[in-house]
């Protein structure tokens, strides 16, 4: 029932690839439309999410045509020879960030299935992590299914593709059962494509309209604001929507559901012109800047914000503190991802090319400094070298989250606990590391007031996490649900 896909399937599991933060982009429409352009301009919105690769399937007279390739969005389509391949009623897109693992192109997005006549038969797009996978990829592969990449994504797919003979809704029901983790994702299936989201909403996912006949779906609502579409509604946890052409329809794949959005999307994630659950990231992270003064006022000359990210924080730290915010800290927009430089002293120096001080209005200046957050501290250190260098008299430093102590499990890739410098120094000795006169943290409370809730995930903050991790022990014992 199910052949082998035509591709080398010898590749090595490596339970670290799974770690990504992704973007995923769809459009689906009752008529024949410029699916090229739309998932170009949709998925460029969301570059941000990934930058490492990307691609896109369309569906095309009732055929799906698959295109991915390593490299920035507007980069790759270039590489799309005839356009007119890839225009038909429906498509989904995704952009890969993966700094862990393998970055094998199998693992490029979407995935497909083929059926038994060796065409594809399903396309797949996913923003998250599934964990303890290893149980149902055997079980999968026992029953004949085959595995080419080495993603949890791949899991999911074939998950899916052993029910193949049920409408996609209860297809994704059964193939649940077995899922564990976050999982925001696209999927293209006959002339159908549907949208789904994990019992939990870890990771977002939002629907909306470009015209009556064409629904839009994305990570984020601001690729709808490049195409011209009108954003709807957050997909709710445990909700799967299916475009057909029957017309749109909602339903719950999962009985027990709970909204546990990761809180890292409104800090860093997102872009400030979207909005999730109500809340504009742009305005949150202004009042986390507020709340940071009201947590620890500092008398200064001036507020500067790490570009891009912290810019909004450090606005909002300004208008609490009445101290002028100014914007002396010029980014290089240009900046490569990619320097190989063999010894520490010339790594430091790209930090200069990255981030560069306008050291008249720096020197002799006491300062106060917003970022999003601090991982490593290795950045920020050197940033405080920079700043000193350029005249600095005193630096106060403020993170926009609150400290980081452990990593993440559930699609966002972080270092080990090992590598975050909060979860092994306290505060009096990060100062003392970083050579600063004073640091503070947005606390969790103070989060949890701006995002009016304690039901999001805050896993990194406090090592508690909407989904359990189980012993080996555990996992060996799991049943596989048919």
């Amino acid at each position: 029932m199910f052949p082998k896909e035509n591709i080398c399937t010898n590749a090595t599991f490596n339970p670290k690839s799974m770690r990504e933060e992704c973007g995923v982009f769809g459009v689906y429409s009752h008529r024949n439309i410029d699916t090229f352009s739309i998932q170009q301009f949709g998925m460029f919105a969301l570059q941000h999410r990934g930058q490492e690769a990307c691609g896109l399937t369309v569906l095309k007279d009732g055929d799906l045509r698959t295109f991915k390739e390593e490299g920035l969005v507007l980069d790759a389509f270039k590489h799309i020879e005839n356009p007119e391949d890839f225009m038909g009623n429906a498509a989904i897109g995704h952009t890969r960030y993966s700094t862990a693992g393998d970055g094998s192109t199998k693992n490029f997005q979407p995935l497909y299935a083929v059926n038994q006549y060796g065409k594809p038969h399903f396309s797949i797009a996913h923003n998250g992590n599934l964990i303890e996978t290893d149980n149902l990829r055997e079980y999968l592969k026992k029953k004949g299914l085959p595995f080419i990449a080495t993603s949890d994504t791949e899991v999911m797919l074939r998950a899916i593709q052993y029910h193949a003979d049920d409408p996609v809704e209860i297809a994704v029901r059964k193939a649940a059962r077995n899922l564990k983790g976050a999982y925001s994702v696209l999927l293209l299936v006959k002339d159908k494509l549907a949208a789904f989201r994990d019992p939990n909403g870890i990771r977002p996912l939002c629907m909306g309209k470009l015209d009556e006949d064409t629904w839009v779906f994305s990570s984020e609502s601001c690729a709808f604001d490049a195409i011209g579409a009108t954003f709807v509604r957050d997909l709710e946890p445990g909700e799967i929507v299916v475009c057909s052409p029957e017309g749109m329809k909602s339903y719950k794949f999962v009985d027990e559901t709970k909204d546990r959005m990761c809180s890292f999307e409104y800090i860093y994630f997102a872009r400030p012109d979207s909005h999730f659950a109500d809340k504009d990231v742009y305005d949150l992270r202004v009042e986390s800047g507020k709340k940071l003064f009201e947590q620890s006022p500092v008398d200064a000359d001036v507020v500067i914000g790490v570009p891009d990210s912290g810019i909004p924080s450090a606005i909002g730290y300004s208008e609490a503190s009445g101290i002028p915010f100014q914007p002396i800290l010029v980014k290089n927009r240009y900046m490569s991802r990619s320097f190989i430089v063999p010894t520490q002293e010339m790594r430091e120096r790209i930090v200069n090319l990255k981030l560069n001080p306008i050291i008249p209005q720096i020197r002799g200046k006491r300062l106060v400094i917003l970022d999003d957050s601090i991982v490593r501290g290795t950045t920020s250190k050197l940033l405080v070298k920079i700043l000193k260098e350029a005249g600095a008299k005193e630096i106060h430093f403020r993170s926009a989250s609150p400290p980081i102590i452990a990593p993440c499990f559930l699609g966002i890739d972080m270092p080990t606990k090992d590598d975050l410098i909060s979860a092994n120094k306290t505060k009096e000795e990060l100062r003392e590391y970083l050579d600063v006169d004073s640091i503070d943290f947005l606390s969790v409370p103070s989060l949890q007031d701006l995002l009016g809730s304690k039901n999001h995930c805050f896993g990194c903050f406090t090592e508690k996490y909407p989904v359990e991790r189980l012993t080996a022990e555990k996992i060996a014992a799991v049943e596989i649900a048919d």
